[in-house]
């Protein structure tokens, strides 16, 4: 069972790898304009999705329960696993924020935490699993 566990966290690994080099790809265009901010949050929004579920199916092969993505994210950080805890959790309330509203004041808001704060945070996150696979 580890076995398969480890797998799938692995495969789902892959699928954030490529979510993340586009987002990547978003945060070398400096002064994006409205299309271009709208599509760099969409890669963060699918970005943070992919992580906090590597981030579960790797607890999980590790013999972890978890269900939820703050429960995911506070075991993680718990563990040791991730540093951060509230950074992850402002991730995950501003990816829940972007999915349901689109208003320009806040996207320029929200493009200026994935930059500072979002964007580091996954690419720690990324580098680390790396590592591993």
């Amino acid at each position: 069972m580890k076995n398969m566990k480890e797998i799938r966290w692995k495969q789902r690994f892959e699928n954030f790898e490529k979510s993340f080099r586009l987002l990547e790809k978003f945060m070398a265009i400096k002064n994006p304009d409205e299309v271009a901010r709208a599509g760099g949050i969409q890669f963060f929004e699918m970005t943070f999705e992919l992580a906090w579920k590597t981030l579960k199916d790797y607890l999980e092969s590790e013999q972890y329960i978890v269900k939820s993505p703050r429960e995911t994210i506070k075991l993680a950080f718990q563990a040791g696993f991730i540093e951060n805890g509230h950074d992850w959790i402002d991730g995950l309330d501003d990816r829940n924020l972007t999915t349901h509203t689109y208003d320009e004041n806040t996207a320029a808001q929200i493009e200026e935490r994935i930059r500072d704060k979002y964007y580091p945070l996954l690419k720690k996150f990324y580098d680390r699993l790396k590592k591993e696979v």
